[in-house]
């Protein structure tokens, strides 16, 4: 069955991988950015998610050409990196406007035409980074991981008209994500610890899984029959820091957290 598939954050990266994969296999394909881009295999609407008019306009844009839109992937997101004590209050709620607040909007925009079809799936694009919090990504993390809280208690309030959505917690994906994170001022007593992490952060990204290997996990997720809340892709490595959270005396976890992030 084909579907009409709206990817946020389309230009570039996973949401590029995305838009292109879905669009080949034949669904109605609709990639809301910023910035214009053309591709033979989906429709791109210039679109800044974190204006509410905006994407209200383009919600109503794609229900003109179709009927019904049966799949929402909120990818557009950013990142940003330094120390806690350092960041300020308008780069703090950049980011949450972001990662948050857009896909909010984009879920409030759609969810109208969802209930009237009574159907639906919703995807969350979050991080293995949200379950626990990063050093020098403390923030990229919870505003992940307040994305994720939102997506579970939007499960049971949309359930009613069978609408699911879930959190796709992702690993380091081989992108252009260094490029657009927002990178606080880093005072000097962080500065010597900083360059350390930093430069292993970018290495993981360099060497993490290709963008259209998320496409194609997506694509299986999206013939299940039910959801569960949250979903993980990425490095073994990664993944399994998760569970260990959990089951792991806490400063024995922090003592692997450090030496992962190079910290030790």
């Amino acid at each position: 069955m084909k579907n009409t598939i709206v990817i946020t954050g389309s230009s570039t990266g996973i949401g590029w991988a995305l838009a292109e994969y879905f669009g080949k296999q034949g669904h109605r394909v609709f990639g809301l950015s910023r910035k214009l881009t053309e591709s033979p295999y989906f429709e791109c609407i210039p679109t800044n998610v974190t204006d509410n008019d905006a994407v209200k306009s383009a919600v109503a844009k794609i229900l003109e050409v179709e009927n019904k839109i049966d799949v929402l992937i909120n990818n557009a997101g950013m990142g940003m990196v330094g120390a806690v004590e350092d960041s300020n209050q308008e780069e703090i709620l950049k980011l949450f406007n972001l990662n948050l607040v857009g896909s909010v909007q984009m879920m409030s925009a759609i969810m109208p035409s969802m209930r009237h079809q009574k159907s639906g799936q919703i995807i969350n694009i979050s991080s293995i980074g949200s379950e626990m919090g990063l050093p020098f990504r403390g923030f990229y993390s919870a505003s992940k991981a307040a994305l994720d809280k939102v997506t579970e208690a939007m499960r049971y309030e949309v359930d009613q008209w069978n609408v699911q959505v879930c959190s796709l917690h992702l690993g380091d994906i081989k992108t252009n994500i260094a490029d657009n994170r927002i990178k606080t001022n880093v005072s000097t007593p962080y500065q010597g610890i900083f360059e350390k992490v930093y430069s292993l952060m970018n290495a993981h990204v360099d060497q993490g899984n290709d963008p259209q290997e998320v496409a194609e996990y997506i694509d299986q997720l999206l013939k299940k029959n039910r959801w569960k809340a949250h979903y993980y892709f990425g490095a073994f490595g990664q993944k399994i820091g998760v569970p260990l959270k959990w089951i792991l005396p806490q400063n024995i976890y922090e003592h692997l957290m450090k030496k992962y992030n190079n910290l030790k």
